[in-house]
């Protein structure tokens, strides 16, 4: 039986997908994830099983330590075990990518000189350290911009300023969500860079010996033009013409090969104007939340099963496209306490919905972006043409209504 450490970030919408496929695989999985270490044994975990994942180096030994035999695979489901997951494979003598490329492509500003010193479209941008004065927009940037968190994924802490006042807010917003988020956020600053016009698309792929294989390339019909980035809806097949297609392909290829990744899942973000492909971020992972399901139809499997058998060396099935899908992350409104949803019934009736899961609990705090990271739900649907599957997402999402308490002030609170 084959063997596969996972790594499963607590807050990840997709640990179960993947144990699922595991399963299905019939193939063994060593769960580790980054829960308190001490509060690990209440919930029926050992020490083993619960490491911090921002500081791989320290658990990078304790897991070494505690392995009792030698895995087949080391994955990482999300952003935030990708460094630790690499480290581990490096020291197991596993296929995978080396821990220098995952960092160079986690970090919004090693990536951005990457690419401007490969001669490969990039914004002009600056590194604004934490403690740099922001009385003036640094030179040679010209407004609008866009002030970015280095490390942070999901749109949190990025925001558009079209002004000098609007900049000054948005470098202490970032600043403080940065400082909440990372541990190490008051060492690394931000990243701000010139805004970049277009329309915003997404690949997802899989490398395998450092080529590239597209499995999808995915269309953004809503307007990315800030002052924050919520992504909400992802359509397939792309409206792009093929030699569009081929130019992102070979634009996320090309940095790859820059950045180093040679295996596995990747995620990229663009956006395509008149001068071409300009890439937002490439990620060693797939995508993020329950978006991978919108795939299954044209790949005959989970997402989740397709990375485990590239890992592990198994077939891998052909893409097969066959109508268009989509998905719908449904957007969070404000800050508060989710308390229910409404008209879940009737939206589920509507045409070409295959599923909606809502996957915020009664009782969650939440919070749109550019705070929050994580969406009240997913909206799945398929049908002839991505202009019939964008509708039904659409009418889908107006029949729900959300019971939102506004968040209470500690200073408010009564005793």
């Amino acid at each position: 039986m084959k063997h596969v450490v996972l790594l499963l970030p607590t807050t990840s919408y997709r640990n179960d997908d993947f144990l699922v496929a595991a399963k299905e695989l019939q193939v063994e999985v060593i769960s580790i994830a980054n829960y308190c270490r001490r509060l690990a044994p209440l919930w029926g975990m050992n020490s083993m099983q619960s490491v911090p994942f921002d500081q791989p180096e320290l658990s990078l030994n304790r897991v070494l330590k505690a392995l009792k035999s030698q895995p087949d695979a080391v994955l990482a489901v999300d952003d935030l075990g990708l460094d630790l997951a690499a480290q581990l494979r490096q020291h197991l003598g596993l296929a995978g990518n080396s821990p220098l490329a995952v960092r160079l492509t986690r970090d919004k500003l090693a990536f951005r000189r990457m690419l401007q010193g490969a001669g490969l479209n990039c914004p002009e941008f600056i590194h604004l350290s934490s403690d740099e004065k922001i009385e003036s927009l640094p030179l040679p940037l010209r407004f609008p911009v866009v002030v970015k968190a280095r490390q942070l994924s999901a749109s949190r802490g990025v925001i558009r300023a079209d002004t000098q006042p609007a900049y000054e807010q948005a470098v202490r917003w970032v600043r403080g969500i940065q400082a909440k988020a990372d541990r190490d956020g008051a060492a690394l600053g931000l990243v701000v860079e010139h805004f970049i016009p277009g329309r915003e698309y997404a690949l997802e792929g899989l490398l395998q010996d450092g080529r590239l294989r597209v499995l999808a390339l995915i269309d953004k019909p809503d307007p990315m033009d800030g002052p924050y980035f919520e992504e909400s809806l992802y359509l397939t097949p792309s409206s792009l013409t093929q030699r569009e297609q081929d130019e992102i392909a070979q634009a996320v290829q090309r940095a790859c090969t820059l950045a180093g990744l040679e295996s596995g899942p990747v995620h990229a973000e663009m956006r395509v104007n008149a001068h071409g492909v300009w890439l937002l971020e490439i990620a060693a992972r797939s995508i993020g939340g329950l978006c991978g399901r919108m795939l299954r139809p044209a790949l005959g499997m989970s997402l989740e099963e397709l990375i485990l058998r590239d890992a592990l060396d198994l077939p891998l099935p052909e893409v097969k496209l066959f109508g268009a899908n989509g998905v719908m992350m449904i957007p969070i409104p404000g800050h508060g306490i989710y308390q229910k949803v409404h008209g879940l019934a009737e939206a589920q009736r509507v045409a070409g919905i295959s599923d909606i899961q809502i996957t915020a609990a009664p009782g969650q705090l939440i919070a749109a972006p550019p705070e929050g990271s994580s969406y009240l739900g997913f909206i799945f649907a398929h049908g002839p043409t991505p202009g019939d599957v964008e509708c039904s997402l659409r009418q889908a999402h107006r029949l729900l209504e959300f019971d939102i308490q506004a968040d209470i002030a500690v200073s408010e609170a009564r005793v």
